[in-house]
């Protein structure tokens, strides 16, 4: 008895093994072509400025590409996390391949779009196919899914600790089991191997100086944080704004990203600078050493919430990065902490507010600077957490816990006072 109880939990410990390393290879492969590809496209795009009046023809070509293929997977990262809380049906395939063609046909001629989106997207897709494979039950499946986010997550920015847990927190308040924690680990080192294997580079980041925790300093870190956050909820509901009225007064989706790429080739070439589209990773190199003005996280809000709103395909967290690292670098005009901390912190603390993740975040930024930023970088999630709103770039993603609760008490101390 006891024998065939070891034999039973050592064929299901080989099960998983064997297929973490399937998804985490896989998974970093494509994410490896997908960086190779996206600079090639970026490249491109830079030595050709010409090719920005593509992007209607561009946009078309998506919309039309999701409207007759895509139609089940059009809605991303949110569909993940609609099977993850609800599983129906195994997440077709194609996923994959429609949104990384669209994600660098927007970057070719021009969106504003991040790869997050897209690497995410491709991890659980490959992921959900061994659901099928293997005959796993919907428990098992919603162990797949978070294998699939977290390996797509590790391996396009090239942080396995941050990507486990992304995969873990992004889904939180739903049912997680021990074994999906120590699969979520597991695979993204995988997936991070594989891009390392390829050889392929990751954009390196540093704060060069870390001053001491004093209280002078710990009160600039909570008011900067605070901002952090606030923007962070400005990013998300930009985001959902442009998608909502795009949908009402375009009912033909093939065309809301011609409209919208008709519009963003005008408008860069009215301000006379590509600075805003793509991702923007020189800009963001840039605001560690430089000061941004004071306008630019506003105006990459805008482009990518238009962008995406529109029907483009990309992910968020690259501009996430941009805003906050640019938000930052204008505020040490003001703030008197060093410019690269407070573009750091910037850097996550307006994705963790943008995707309710901030241990995730946390961790993100110890693995891309270092452990001496830890605790300016820890202070600034979790704030930029708290006064972000309960509204994420993610529809579907679940919101609960003590950020909840405390809305839910300001919304009901605003009825009573009303």
């Amino acid at each position: 008895m006891r024998l065939e109880k070891t034999k039973k939990i050592t064929t299901l410990l080989l099960k998983w093994i064997f297929i973490c390393i399937l998804i985490g290879i896989f998974s970093g492969s494509a994410s490896a072509f997908f960086l190779v590809a996206l600079e090639w496209v970026t490249q491109t795009r830079d030595n050709n400025n010409w090719i920005i009046w593509l992007l209607p023809i561009g946009g078309l070509a998506i919309g039309l590409g999701y409207y007759y293929w895509g139609e089940s997977v059009v809605k991303g990262n949110n569909l993940l996390l609609k099977e993850y809380e609800n599983p129906q049906q195994i997440i077709p395939f194609k996923m994959a391949p429609l949104v990384l063609f669209g994600t660098l046909i927007t970057h070719l001629f021009g969106g504003s779009a991040g790869r997050e989106g897209t690497a995410v997207q491709m991890g659980g897709a490959i992921a959900d196919q061994f659901t099928k494979l293997f005959q796993l039950d919907v428990s098992e499946r919603k162990t797949i899914l978070i294998l699939g986010i977290s390996a797509g997550f590790a391996s396009i920015f090239g942080t396995p600790l941050a990507g486990a847990l992304f995969a873990l927190e992004v889904v939180f308040f739903s049912k997680i089991n021990l074994k999906s924690i120590l699969l979520s680990f597991f695979v993204a080192y995988i997936a991070y191997f594989t891009v390392e294997l390829w050889q392929v580079q990751h954009t390196h980041y540093a704060i060069p100086f870390v001053p001491s925790i004093t209280f002078i300093t710990l009160f600039w870190v909570v008011l900067v944080s605070i901002l952090f956050g606030l923007v962070a909820m400005l990013f998300s509901r930009s985001t959902h704004f442009w998608g909502r009225l795009f949908s009402k007064t375009i009912s033909f989706p093939p065309l809301r990203p011609f409209v919208g790429g008709c519009f963003i080739a005008l408008a860069v070439y009215f301000i006379g600078t590509t600075k805003y589209i793509g991702l923007g990773v020189p800009m963001i190199i840039e605001a560690f050493s430089s000061p941004n003005a004071s306008y630019d996280f506003l105006l990459k809000i805008l482009f990518t919430g238009f962008t995406l709103g529109a029907g483009f395909k990309g992910g968020e967290v690259t501009p996430l990065f941009f805003v906050g690292a640019t938000l930052g670098s204008a505020l040490s005009l003001v703030v008197p902490l060093p410019i690269a901390l407070l573009a750091g912190m910037g850097f996550v603390a307006v994705f963790s507010g943008a995707t309710h993740t901030p241990i995730a975040c946390t961790v993100m930024g110890m693995e891309i600077f270092g452990v001496e930023s830890g605790i300016f970088i820890g202070l600034a999630c979790c704030i930029a957490y708290f006064t972000s709103g309960s509204v994420g770039i993610y529809n579907a993603q679940i919101v609960k816990g003590a950020k909840y609760h405390l809305y839910q008490k300001l919304k009901r101390r605003n009825t009573d006072f009303l």
